[in-house]
């Protein structure tokens, strides 16, 4: 897994205003989707469910402003049994509301509900610091994909850190290493992170 990520080229605070406007607009398939309780003041969780996969849009409900939100994807691979609670997610928050927990809270509430979260191949030094964060209340793992199968590498090789098949597995509560590979199908433990 790299880090390496930059979205400094996206202008990510003109697609939320666009997302925020859908949300408040009758008619959008946008409008009107269910809140979830936020832990955080002044601002209000929707979320969307769609083919398996879920969205948590954040609203700074004070400031009118969609502030950011965090898509929970399906990870196409590995091809495991870990499908129906394995998610991976992919966050943009604007950059008013960076540094706030709010992606920090949004993920503490995935995880507190059961789900497991996996990265992508690469990461943003940010996102990096979120999820080893994250590792202190919830057992996070490195983990190889390899040939479509996941199995825990170990966190001695300093090479395997580059590699974009190692990713990050962060477990929701409820879950150990040794029940989320057994569950899985994992093929072996070979260290936690």
């Amino acid at each position: 897994m790299r880090i390496d990520v930059n979205l400094a080229h996206r202008d990510i605070d003109a697609e939320l205003v666009k997302l925020y406007w859908r949300l408040r607009t009758p008619g959008d398939v946008m409008h009107g989707l269910p809140t979830l309780p936020s832990p955080v003041p002044g601002m209000l969780f929707h979320a969307r469910e769609h083919s398996g996969e879920f969205s948590v849009y954040v609203e700074d409900v004070r400031g009118e402003a969609l502030a950011g939100c965090t898509v929970f994807n399906r990870p196409f691979e590995p091809e495991t049994r870990a499908l129906r609670f394995l998610h991976s997610p992919h966050s943009r928050y604007g950059s008013a509301y960076q540094r706030r927990g709010l992606a920090s809270a949004v993920y503490s509430w995935t995880l507190q509900s059961g789900l497991c979260l996996l990265s992508g191949p690469r990461q943003s030094p940010a996102a990096y610091r979120l999820w080893l964060s994250l590792g202190r209340a919830h057992p996070l793992l490195v983990a190889q994909l390899n040939d479509k199968q996941l199995s825990y590498s170990s966190s001695d090789e300093p090479a395997a850190s580059e590699r974009l098949d190692t990713r990050l597995l962060l477990l929701g509560s409820g879950w150990t290493p040794e029940r989320f590979a057994s569950q899985a199908g994992f093929r072996s433990v070979l260290g936690k992170f």
